[in-house]
Order: C-alpha cells, then sequence, then structure tokens
C-alpha cells in the first residue's frame, strides 16, 4: 500500500493530504479556492491518485499561503507514499493537449528537487487563483518531495486551458514514474539510492 499523510498547522494555514499512488483517481478536494480545487481534482482524477485535500488558510490576505503550503504537504505525503522507491520507473514524462493548450511535464523522482517552470499567463487570476501562484505550488512541492521538474508550456491561449493541460500533465508524468518496472525490483539509480 503506497499511501503517504501528512498534517502541517503555522500560523497561517492548517493543510492535511492524504494520498494513494495506487487508487482509483477518487478525490475530495476542500482548499477554499475553487479553480485550485479544480486542478487538484484533475491531478487526483488523471494521474489515477487517491486523494483528500483539506486546508484552511488565510483567505482574507491572499491565496498565496495556502497554495503554497498544500504544495509543501502534497509533496511531503508523495514522498512518504513512494518510500525506498525500490522498482519504481523513476522518470515521467507527458505531452498534454487541451483545445488550443499544449504543455509538457518531465520529472525525475531523484531525491534532488528542481523546478523549471516555462509558462506565461495573459490574466492576473483565473477564477480566485493568482495564476503566479501556480510555479509557487510546483516550486514548493518539488522541494517538499525531492522531484526534479520541468514544465514547458509549448502553445496556448486560454488561461484556464494551459493551467488545466499542466495539472493534468504532471498527473501522467507522475504516474508514469511511480509505476513499476518489472525488469528492475531495485532502485533505479547507480548510487543504489535515490
Amino acid at each position: 500500500m503506497r499511501k503517504g499523510e501528512f498534517h502541517r498547522k503555522t500560523g497561517e494555514t492548517d493543510i492535511k493530504v492524504e494520498i494513494d499512488l495506487d487508487g482509483r483517481g477518487e478525490t475530495q478536494i476542500s482548499t477554499g479556492i475553487g479553480f485550485f480545487d479544480h486542478m487538484l481534482t484533475g491531478f487526483g482524477r488523471h494521474g489515477f491518485f487517491d486523494l483528500r485535500v483539506e486546508a484552511k488558510g488565510d483567505l482574507e490576505v491572499d491565496s498565496h499561503h495556502t497554495v503554497e503550503d498544500t504544495g509543501i504537504v502534497l509533496g511531503t505525503a508523495i514522498k512518504e507514499a513512494l518510500g525506498d522507491k525500490k522498482g519504481i520507473k523513476r522518470f515521467g514524462f507527458f505531452i498534454l493537449p487541451m483545445d488550443e493548450a499544449l504543455v509538457l511535464v518531465s520529472l525525475d523522482l531523484s531525491g534532488r528537487p528542481y523546478l523549471v517552470y516555462e509558462a506565461e499567463y495573459k490574466s492576473e487570476k483565473i477564477g480566485t487563483l493568482d495564476t503566479q501562484l501556480i510555479r509557487e505550488f510546483f516550486y514548493a512541492l518539488s522541494y517538499s518531495a525531492g522531484m526534479n521538474i520541468h514544465i514547458k508550456v509549448l502553445s496556448g491561449m486560454n488561461d484556464h486551458h494551459i493551467a488545466e493541460a499542466t495539472f493534468k500533465s504532471f498527473a501522467k508524468a507522475l504516474d508514469q514514474a511511480t509505476g513499476f518496472d518489472d525488469r528492475n525490483p531495485d532502485i533505479l539509480s547507480t548510487k543504489g539510492s535515490l
């Protein structure tokens, strides 16, 4: 059972995440930010991850702390669910179309965090989500999970489509990377650990 759970409470947020990497894509998401809920629901569904997110944050200030801290907590839960990473494919990539938008995500569950993020949005917000916080979410997730993530928007005009294609492409790439390779029951590294 590859499940991870993490709860983090600060003076700004109170967030709990549960994830099952071998789930069916069933989700329960509540962050108080409608479009962010939509993105996390799509992530769980298209990655076939059972995902529960309960986030309460200082939305009266803005969405920043809630979105960033959700990335921290989700990344930590993913790291826990992966365990020693024996037998996983480790690398994953996906190029996902959504109408006119086309987004590439490539990642490595190396244990070394890094984010390359090449995306631009025309709008400051999608719903009530600040578009600049999408990068902050993936940055926080990358560092807490120890995951190298490259995100590149290849084309797109509609900000909703670009954001949704990004979360879904990330889900598909992570599903691939966390999958098992029967040819290698050990850790896929010359170092012997990830």
